[in-house]
C-alpha cells in the first residue's frame, strides 16, 4: 500500500508543483488504484509513474473547485484510449454537482467512454460511511472551506492472521487438505491420535491500515475526527508560521495548525500537500522544521513522491 502524489500545489500550477491529485495504491490488496481529486494537469503526471489509469477504479473528490477538478474530463478520455487493455468501469464519488460537471464536459468535447462512470455524489445530509466492501470502508465528514468541502477517512478491514506453514510441517502435518482446514480454524487429529489447535498455529488478525486525506479547509474539530489514530493524515498547508489570518480569511490552513490537528487526533504520520507557490526550497524546509516542533512526524510532499504505509 503506497500513496504518490501527483500534485501538491495551492490554487495553481507552478514549476514545483502541479495541483492537487494523489492516489492510492491497493495493488497489492485488491489491484486497484484510488484517486483523490483531479486537478489539471494530472493526466501528464501519471505519465511520470508507472500508474497504468485502468488501474485507477475509484475516484473520490473533496470539493469542487478548479484546481481539484479540472483535470477530470481529460483523465477520463485518456483513460479510454487504452485500446490494448482490459475496459473497466469507475466509481467517482463527489459533492452534489461533480455528475453535471463530468456529464457537460463529455458532452461538449464529443467524448465517448467505452466504460461506465458509477457516480455516488453526497450533500451536507448524506456524508458518513459513503463506500463499503469486503476490505475496505470509507467515510467523509465536512470540512470548513469557502465552498462545501470534505475530508476522507479510509480504513482497511483487519487482515486475517496467518497460517504458520513452518509450525503446522514441524508437529508432523502432512502438507495437504488439512492444512486447509486447520487455515479455517479447524482443529484436526492426527493418524497417531494428536489433536492439532487450530488457534495454535494461525498468527492473530492484522490490525488494518486507516488513512485520512482532508480537502482544503480550515482548523475545524472534522479534520481531527477524521484522523483520529490514522497511519497517514495527509493534510493541507496552504500556508506558513504567522499566516493565521490570511489563512482563515482564504479558506485554508498553516502548517501549524496542520501539526496541531495530527497532535490532537494522535495521528501516527502527517504529510503535508497543497503548498503555495510562495513556499520555495529553504521556506519549504522551514514549513517542516516549523510543523515538527508541534507533532514531529511530519513531512512535506513534493510531486511524484511516492510514499510507503
Amino acid at each position: 500500500m503506497q500513496l504518490q502524489f501527483l500534485g501538491t500545489g495551492a490554487g495553481q500550477p507552478s514549476k514545483a508543483r502541479n495541483v492537487s491529485s494523489l492516489v492510492l495504491k491497493l495493488l497489492d490488496e485488491i489491484n486497484e488504484i484510488w484517486m483523490f481529486d483531479c486537478g489539471e494537469g494530472t493526466q501528464r503526471q501519471i505519465l511520470e509513474t508507472t500508474i497504468k489509469p485502468r488501474k485507477i477504479r475509484k475516484i473520490f473528490i473533496t470539493h469542487l473547485h478548479g484546481d481539484h477538478v479540472l483535470g477530470l474530463p481529460g483523465f477520463l478520455s485518456s483513460r479510454s484510449f487504452q485500446a490494448s487493455e482490459e475496459q473497466t468501469d469507475i466509481d467517482l464519488y463527489g459533492p452534489v454537482g461533480i455528475k453535471s460537471f463530468v456529464l457537460a464536459s463529455l458532452k461538449v468535447t464529443g467524448a465517448r467512454l467505452p466504460y461506465r462512470i458509477h457516480f455516488h455524489e453526497f450533500d451536507e445530509k448524506s456524508l458518513g460511511k459513503i463506500m463499503e466492501d469486503d476490505k475496505f470502508v470509507v467515510y467523509a465528514d465536512k470540512l470548513d472551506h469557502s465552498i462545501f468541502c470534505v475530508g476522507y477517512r479510509i480504513m482497511q478491514k483487519d487482515l486475517e492472521g496467518t497460517l504458520d506453514a513452518q509450525k503446522l510441517i514441524e508437529a508432523g502435518v502432512p502438507f495437504g487438505p488439512l492444512f486447509g482446514r486447520v487455515k479455517n480454524g479447524e482443529n484436526i487429529i492426527l493418524e497417531d491420535g494428536r489433536e492439532i489447535i487450530a488457534k495454535d498455529y494461525i498468527s492473530e488478525p492484522k490490525k488494518g491500515k486507516v488513512i485520512t486525506i482532508l480537502g482544503d479547509t480550515r482548523k475545524t474539530p472534522a479534520s481531527v475526527r477524521l484522523g483520529v489514530g490514522a497511519d497517514v493524515l495527509v493534510h493541507e498547508s496552504t500556508y506558513g508560521k504567522g499566516d493565521e489570518k490570511i489563512a482563515k480569511s482564504h479558506g485554508h490552513s498553516t502548517n501549524i495548525q496542520a501539526a496541531q490537528v495530527a497532535k490532537e487526533a494522535s495521528a501516527k504520520r502527517l504529510l503535508l500537500n497543497h503548498v503555495s507557490s510562495r513556499f520555495l526550497g529553504r521556506e519549504v524546509s522551514q514549513l517542516a522544521k516549523d510543523a515538527r516542533a508541534i507533532f514531529e512526524n511530519t513531512h512535506v510532499v513534493r510531486d511524484l513522491e511516492e510514499i510507503d504505509l
